[in-house]
C-alpha cells in the first residue's frame, strides 16, 4: 500500500492536473457569470434566464471551491510536490476568503430570496450588498488569472497536452454544468412568486401595444 501511495497524484495528473480542474471550471464559471451579469442590465425582461443560471452556478462553484481547497490542504500541508509549485501571489492569498464567502453569500441569499419570494426586503439588501463585495474581489481574480485559465482549461482537450485523469476532470465539470441546469429548470417550476412578477411586468408592457391594436378595451 505504502509503495503504492506516491503513484496515486500520478494518476490523478498531480499539481498540473487539479490547476486544469480549477482552470475549466473557472472558464467555465466565467461564461455563466458573464451570463448572468447581462441579465442584471434588463432584469424584469430576463428574469427567468437570471434565476436559471443564478441556480445554476452552484454546482460549478462547489466544484471550483473543492478543487482550490484542495489545493490549499495539500500546500499547507507540506506535500511536496505542491510546495515546489508555490503558493499564489499574497494578494489573491489575501482576498481568497473574501471571494469564497461573498460568492456563498450572494448564492445562499439569492436560492432564500428565491424561495421567500420578490418581496423580502432584508434578503434583497443582503443579496445585492454581497453582490457588490463579490464584483469587487472577483475582478481582481479573474484579472490576475485571465492569461492562464485558458491555456489550463484547453489541455486537458488536446491530445498532444493531455495528463493522466484528463477524461475524469473533463466529465467532473460536464456534469457540474448539466446538474447546475438541471436544478436551475426546476428551480422554475416551483418559483410561483417569482414568475408571477415577471408574468406581470410581461402583461404591463404588451398592454399599450394591445390597446393601439384594439386588442383590449
Amino acid at each position: 500500500m505504502g509503495a503504492n501511495a506516491p503513484e496515486a497524484p500520478a494518476r490523478a495528473g498531480g499539481v498540473a492536473g487539479n490547476e486544469r480542474l480549477t482552470g475549466t471550471t473557472a472558464a467555465v464559471l466565467f461564461v455563466l457569470l458573464l451570463i448572468e451579469g447581462i441579465t442584471i442590465l434588463s432584469l424584469d425582461s430576463l428574469l427567468p434566464l437570471h434565476l436559471l443560471i443564478g441556480v445554476a452556478l452552484i454546482p460549478p462553484v462547489l466544484l471550483k471551491v473543492a478543487s482550490t481547497g484542495y489545493r490549499f490542504i495539500r500546500y499547507y500541508g507540506r506535500d511536496d510536490a505542491y510546495v515546489q509549485r508555490g503558493p499564489p501571489p499574497l494578494v489573491l492569498r489575501a482576498i481568497g476568503p473574501i471571494v469564497v464567502l461573498s460568492t456563498l453569500a450572494v448564492l445562499g441569499s439569492g436560492v432564500a430570496l428565491l424561495l421567500a419570494g420578490p418581496h423580502h426586503d432584508q434578503l434583497s439588501t443582503i443579496h445585492t450588498a454581497s453582490f457588490i463585495v463579490f464584483f469587487g474581489v472577483t475582478a481582481i481574480h479573474v484579472l490576475a488569472h485571465a492569461a492562464k485559465v485558458p491555456r489550463q482549461a484547453a489541455a486537458d482537450w488536446r491530445a498532444r497536452s493531455r495528463l493522466p485523469g484528463g477524461s475524469a476532470r473533463r466529465l467532473v465539470v460536464a456534469l457540474s454544468v448539466v446538474a447546475g441546469l438541471a436544478l436551475g429548470a426546476a428551480a422554475l417550476t416551483i418559483d410561483g412568486p417569482w414568475v408571477h412578477r415577471h408574468h406581470h411586468h410581461r402583461e404591463a408592457l404588451a398592454a399599450p401595444f394591445a390597446r393601439s391594436r384594439g386588442w383590449v378595451e
